[in-house]
């Protein structure tokens, strides 16, 4: 009975993780399925300067044409109907002469501005690295799509104009990094036709957050301006098939909603006030904060491969349509780690994605800082880490083993009572009497049989915690350990996935049999190598995690079966001893049970 209960504990471990691979792992557009029509052309500035269509995501969707007084949008209103689009011939009175890049460099980050348009075309991180160790870029410039603080407006000429026009710069930098002191950018254009469009940046020396504001006027006549921000992010190795891709994030009041692909194509267009919305993967994000009443339009956008086989990378653009106040507008542009969102905000770090255990992955994490301050590499703190979480768990454990032991011993008596009442069905009312010698038999003995099982079910919210904070955590990206080139990567070399299925089957020939049939026996250890080919592209740092665990529960296992000493099987009574049992009471029947006891 005790085999069966770990076996149902085992296959819901496989079940759970399987589980949560499947809902982290992004499922792609079936190829028949159609995505929101992006109807709105804009004319858009190529590498070359000259305009090329720009894709508007979500364009068409309701509530994406305009804002209406409330800075909301209604499906259908027409509020702002889209002026036909026609020659202008207006002339620069305030404009650049030529096109520039600016570029500016904070403690933090490197970000390249381009006066056409007055967008960015480039925001790297420098405590962030790529697969090719330069700092991690997040905006992804691809043809024909929208580079980041594009606007859009209810008139498409207008559109035309501020997108690919020239601005006058105020404002630039030296070229010297801005490490201490703020960084203000401002974009300007004017022409003989009225139109007047001024773009405000200000940045941080010591924050992700990019503050903008943005004015567009034709005349006396303010024109309401949706932001786009085209495909994100430009991190293109999220580390294994367990990593989350690009997907639309909308932190409500109380919780963070997830949007994937599929949720999209269903709903493009969200509508509320939000504490932050944007779009985030397995480590890094771009939201628009507390952006007040706000149309948030998402547009997921597929990108080739260079080479054919190789699967097409999945982005996600978006449109924020705000509440025209002339209050700037914040963005926060940088990796998720805790203590970087924790200082903006407690609702800032929902978006790792630390699932239900989330009040024991933050401690878990912070210890693992903890740890690598003194350690100074991430593969070694997941060892130390693992061995203080064994020895404060090491008296469940050794509970666990000692009941588990005490099952085997009775292990014939339980046996011989089953095969007594093996002919009768589970209707049968004789059937009930095996429990009830089952359950006098564990009195007898001094045995709980739920009180081997107990112990692991208390560890396995730790079991989970451990699994989403070594998926989840930044600070792993690109940590190396021994042969890994990358602990949120897979093991290039297959070894840690082996050495856990090899330790997995060390620990279950030591572990006491508890009552399983030879079938189950044999599934038992068919699980380890089950288990390897599950985890066989599993991040190299839950791997690491794993296989230092099963090696100490190994070391434990002996440990207290030295304490407790070898099993005593006690053999099945005769059944004259059993007739002893019922006209001479349980004395008797103990009595005869210690003179039956082997070894």
């Amino acid at each position: 009975m005790e085999r069966r209960v770990l076996l149902a504990i085992l296959l819901s471990f496989v079940v759970l993780y399987a589980y949560q691979a499947l809902v982290i792992k992004p499922r792609p557009a079936d190829s028949g399925q159609s995505t929101p029509q992006r109807a709105e052309a804009t004319p858009e500035a190529g590498p070359s300067g000259s305009p090329t269509p720009l894709a508007s995501s979500g364009s068409s969707a309701p509530g994406s044409q305009g804002l209406s007084n409330s800075g909301t949008s209604t499906p259908g209103s027409a509020a702002n109907p889209p002026s036909p689009p026609g020659p202008r011939a207006a002339t620069p009175v305030v404009g650049g002469d030529a096109e520039r890049d600016i570029r500016i460099e904070t403690a933090d980050i490197i970000a390249v501005f381009t006066n056409r348009g007055a967008r960015i075309k480039s925001w790297r991180l420098k405590h962030y690295f790529d697969q090719d160790k330069q700092p991690q870029e997040l905006i992804d410039p691809l043809p024909n799509e929208p580079l980041p603080f594009t606007l859009r407006t209810a008139d498409t000429v207008v559109n035309s104009a501020i997108n690919t026009t020239l601005y006058a710069i105020t404002g630039e930098p030296s070229g010297t990094p801005a490490t201490s002191s703020p960084v203000d950018l401002k974009f300007e254009y004017r022409d003989s036709d009225g139109l007047d469009v001024v773009k405000e940046f200000h940045m941080e020396p010591g924050s992700y957050v990019l503050t903008f504001h943005a004015s567009v006027a034709r005349g006396t006549q303010a024109l309401p301006a949706a932001i786009l921000w085209g495909p994100a992010l430009g991190d293109a190795a999220t580390g294994t098939s367990y990593s989350q891709k690009p997907q639309g994030l909308i932190a409500e009041q109380t919780n963070v909603q997830r949007l994937s692909a599929k949720d999209i194509a269903k709903q493009p267009v969200y509508q509320g006030e939000y504490r932050y919305a944007g779009v985030d993967d397995n480590y890094f994000m771009t939201v628009v904060l507390a952006p007040g009443p706000a149309t948030i339009t998402y547009q997921p956008v597929t990108v080739p491969a260079p080479n054919p086989k190789d699967p097409a990378r999945e982005l996600m653009a978006y449109t924020v349509d705000l509440a025209q106040t002339d209050a700037p507008d914040r963005f926060f542009i940088g990796p998720k780690d805790f203590d970087v969102l924790s200082k903006i905000g407690p609702e800032m770090t929902w978006a790792i994605n630390f699932g239900r255990f989330s009040v024991i992955v933050v401690p878990l994490l912070r210890s693992l800082k903890w740890v690598n301050t003194y350690v100074g590499n991430y593969g070694w703190s997941i060892v130390v880490l693992t061995i203080i979480i064994q020895i404060i768990l090491f008296p469940l454990q050794h509970k666990s083993i000692v009941s588990m032991r005490k099952m085997q011993e009775i292990q014939p008596q339980m046996k011989a009572i089953q095969d007594r009442y093996a002919k009768y069905k589970a209707t049968d009312p004789e059937k009930q009497k095996m429990n009830q010698e089952l359950m006098a038999l564990y009195k007898e003995r001094g045995v709980n049989p739920a009180s081997g099982c107990v112990p692991i079910i208390l560890t396995m919210p730790l079991l989970f915690a451990m699994w989403a904070m070594l998926q989840t955590s930044i600070e792993l990206r690109g940590a190396t350990f021994m042969w890994i080139r990358d602990l949120t990567q897979r093991d290039p070399y297959y070894i840690t996935p082996v050495l856990m299925g090899l330790t997995q089957f060390w620990q279950q020939l030591i572990t006491p049999a508890a009552g399983a049939d030879p079938a189950q026996q044999k599934m038992m250890k068919l699980m380890p190598v089950f288990m390897t080919v599950m985890f066989i592209t599993l991040p190299a740092g839950a791997l690491v995690y794993y296989t230092v665990s099963n090696l100490l529960r190994i070391g434990q296992q002996y440990i207290t079966n030295s304490i407790i000493g070898p099993p005593k099987v006690l053999s099945p009574r005769p059944a004259a001893e059993r007739r002893v049992k019922r006209v001479g009471g349980a004395k008797a029947d103990v009595a005869n049970d210690k003179g039956s006891v082997k070894g």
